[in-house]
Parts: C-alpha cells; structure tokens; sequence
C-alpha cells in the first residue's frame, strides 16, 4: 500500500466536499486528514462548517481540533502532521484520504516549503498601520514593485499573503518567489487530486449565501464574541482573521455596519482562488458538483480513486 499514490478530495469552499469524503472514505476503508487551516481550532464551529460526529459518520478524522484559538498553526506545521498520520495511518493496514480546500497546506506537502525567516512582529505591525492608513491596495502595489511575480498570484483583498510576502522581502531582500523556487516535497509520492467545480459560477453563489445564512442563524455571531471574550483572543490572531470571522470580528468592534454582506462577498473571492488554483494545477480530476446527482457524483468520484488506486 505504500506505493499507491496519495489522494486529495478537494475543491471550492460550500462545493459538498464534506458530505462527499465520507462516502469515498468507506469505499477506501480511509481515514480522513483534514486540509483546512480553520478545523485545527477548537471551539470555531458555526463558522467553518465542522462536521459534528454524525456527519463524520464514524469514519476517523484528523487535524480538526487540534489547537486553541490564540494558537498558530502553519503550513509547516500541517506537513509535519500529515506526514506522521499517513505513515500512522498506513500502518494500522488503511489509507490516507486528505479532504479540504487549504492550498498552500497541499502545496506544503507534495510540493515543499522554502526555508521562509520567522515572522517578524515589528514588520508585521507596520505593514498593518500602512495598510490601515493607506489601504491594502497600496501594499500590493509595493509587491508588484519587488516581487511581480507573488503579487501576480495574490489578491489585494488577501491581506494574509499579501503581508507575508513583504514581510519576508524585508526580513531578507530576497522576493517571495524565488524562496519558492527552492522547495523539496514531504511525501515523494506520486498523487492524485479529484476535485468538485461547480459548471456554473451561480450555483456556488448561492450556496454560499445559503451557508452563511445558515450559519447566522446558528449564533455565528455569539459563537465569535464567545471567542473573543476569552484571554489571550483578538482579532488579529490568525485563527480570527479566516473569512466570516473577520467580518462578525469587525463588525463587533463597530467597525462595519454589517458583516454578512462582506462574509458572503470574502467567500465568494476565496472561492475563485480556490478555483484558480485547481485551474494551474496538473493531475487534478473535475467532477461537475452542480450538473451531477448526489449518488451520480459520489460513484463517479469513488470509481475514479479506485482506478487511481489499481482496485
């Protein structure tokens, strides 16, 4: 077994990729890693859709709920798990399903991650008070001044990225891309992607508006304040800075008027990075998420990763 490739379940945020890895997961006899960079947090929920006991169906999960809030969790830090569970994993006799829409944690484990310099929280600060003062915008058109090429691929709406990548040419004067250049994969092992992408931008919309109301009326918002009552949390800590909990974070401040209207819209624009990336992405399989039935969807899905695994 520890030839086959590793398989990843991915694909939009809101594209059915939970409800789905538990059907792929039982046809495999898999175990569940998770690949999302907010599951790791205890205690946020509502607002990253975590799959409860029942919806995970008894099939094993890992890497949700695996840190407190006020705790980082990096890219780094994912590679290293994940290695010790597929190697854990495969020696219980099962398999490793990775499921989820955290790029940069796929990309750290089948690709690698440059020796990138600690973060700096003097840099970081005053990137934060410029782009306050002057707007994200005017941070990404410093990027594409030093480092075209990572301002080429990240979002002036990611404010995440967008501050590493200066902060990592002023830590070394070295762009961004070229740290990239020099990476070595985690796993050497071959792997396969399958991927839901919706045939129609709307249909993901709406899913996403139809989520993020459902989370609303679930206490999303008491979910955050609960959070943000608790010692050590604020909003700037990177676990509040995924997208709905920013939103509700900043409109409890009394910083914004509303916070659905710009959760949905944060959505939406991480959605179509998620799309883009999966575009420029080689071994990936498209399953239509939105033309398919849900029986239709699943063994089109299930009989693609038995193939890939030579059942």
């Amino acid at each position: 077994m520890s030839e086959e490739p590793l398989l990843f379940l991915t694909g939009p945020t809101a594209a059915g990729k939970t409800a789905l890895s538990i059907d792929l997961a039982r046809a495999l006899d898999a175990e569940i890693i998770s690949v999302d960079s907010a599951l790791v947090y205890r205690r946020m929920d509502i607002g990253t859709a975590k799959p409860d006991l029942g919806e995970r169906g008894g099939v094993p999960h890992h890497l949700i709920d695996v840190r407190e809030p006020r705790d980082t969790y990096s890219a780094a830090s994912f590679r290293d798990d994940a290695v010790a569970l597929v190697r854990a994993i495969e020696a219980r006799g099962r398999r490793a399903l990775f499921v989820g829409g955290t790029m940069l944690y796929w990309r750290a484990l089948v690709v690698g991650l440059a020796a990138l310099p600690d973060a700096d929280p003097a840099i970081r600060a005053e990137l934060v008070a410029r782009a306050e003062k002057e707007g994200w915008g005017t941070l990404h058109a410093m990027l594409a001044e030093c480092d075209p090429e990572a301002a080429a691929r990240i979002h002036p709406n990611d404010p995440q990225r967008l501050q590493r990548a200066l902060e990592v040419y002023m830590i070394t004067g070295r762009p961004l891309s070229e740290w990239q250049q020099h990476t070595r994969a985690a796993l050497a092992r071959d792997h396969r992607v399958l991927a839901l992408v919706p045939d129609e931008r709307r249909w993901l919309h709406e899913r996403i508006a139809q989520r993020l109301a459902a989370m609303d009326a679930a206490g999303f918002v008491d979910e955050v304040r609960a959070l943000l009552a608790e010692p050590g949390i604020t909003p700037e800590l990177p676990a509040l800075k995924s997208v709905g909990y920013r939103q509700v974070a900043t409109w409890l401040r009394g910083e914004a008027e509303t916070w659905l209207p710009e959760a949905c819209a944060a959505t939406r624009q991480l959605a179509k990075r998620q799309l883009t990336w999966l575009r420029s992405s080689k071994q990936v399989s498209v399953f239509s998420c939105d033309t398919l039935s849900r029986k239709a969807l699943s063994r089109a899905v299930c009989e693609k990763a038995m193939r890939a695994l030579r059942f």
